[in-house]
């Protein structure tokens, strides 16, 4: 068995082995976008419902046959209301076929801050009704907590605002959620470069998603590898266990044998 698999996690009853996650707006052209997901080794791809109009005849490009060994991951980005963000829930498993849903419900359209009262109305009802869960949410440990205790199959905490690319802006409070949920968690938006996706699977967190930091990139592909590369390495040093951090410097070599004058 590869270390990849033998480091899996799950989502539901789904093993998984790639730790980051990728959405498919914002990319220049199509193509592009398959080859930066390509690169990426992505499992789990993410697209919003509003995008697609479930109704038309005509292929989307969802249909692209490069596509197609993909676990899409619908989304209700764009939704203001619980009742909004269950109802496109409702449309994308019936469209698409999947009881996946990462459920975004946002507070206003300044900071794009997830609405925490909305969204835990909004999980409650999606996970009664048999959906898989996942949400967008802050960086608040108790909100996570409270979202796992609903059944939430994973959460889904920001590193920082929606498409802002400043990395995460409070190490500890991801760390804590680490500590306080037993669901997978899963870093999402405001990753910027590949540093901040190593440092999330360094504080131990299962996966990173994000979108804006491949796809406008100036290289999109080239940052997708390079976002595959740091989940990995952090994933390792996660592994691996870092040394305790020190107020003052510690010698390496030894004391014993010193030449003395």
């Amino acid at each position: 068995m590869s270390q990849a698999a033998a480091d899996s996690f799950r989502i539901g009853d789904v093993e998984l082995t790639s730790r980051l996650w990728l959405g498919t707006s914002r990319y220049p052209n199509p193509r592009l976008m398959i080859e930066a997901l390509e690169a990426a080794r992505a499992q789990v791809i993410t697209v919003s419902i509003r995008r697609i109009n479930l109704l038309q005849k005509e292929s989307t490009f969802l249909d692209l046959p490069e596509l197609q060994g993909y676990r899409l991951l619908p989304n209700t980005a764009g939704c203001n209301t619980a009742r909004d963000a269950i109802l496109t829930a409702e449309l994308a498993r019936e469209a698409l076929g999947t009881n996946w849903i990462k459920v975004e419900v946002i507070g206003d359209d300044y900071t794009l801050l997830p609405d925490p009262v909305e969204l835990l109305a909004a999980c409650e009802t999606l996970v009664r009704s048999g959906f898989v869960v996942l949400p967008y949410c802050s960086d608040d440990p108790i909100l996570c907590r409270r979202l796992a205790d609903l059944g939430c199959a994973a959460v889904m905490p920001l590193a920082a605002p929606i498409g802002s690319g400043l990395g995460i802006r409070n190490p500890h409070s991801l760390e804590l959620i680490r500590q306080l949920v037993q669901v997978p968690v899963i870093v999402d938006a405001g990753i910027g470069t590949a540093s901040d996706a190593a440092l999330a699977l360094e504080l131990g967190c299962d996966a990173v998603l994000l979108n804006t930091a491949v796809a406008e990139a100036i290289d999109p592909v080239r940052m997708a590898r390079a976002m595959r590369l740091a989940v990995e390495a952090g994933r390792l040093a996660y592994g691996a266990g870092r040394i305790p951090r020190s107020s003052h410097a510690r010698a390496s070599s030894p004391t014993v044998g010193r030449i003395l004058s």
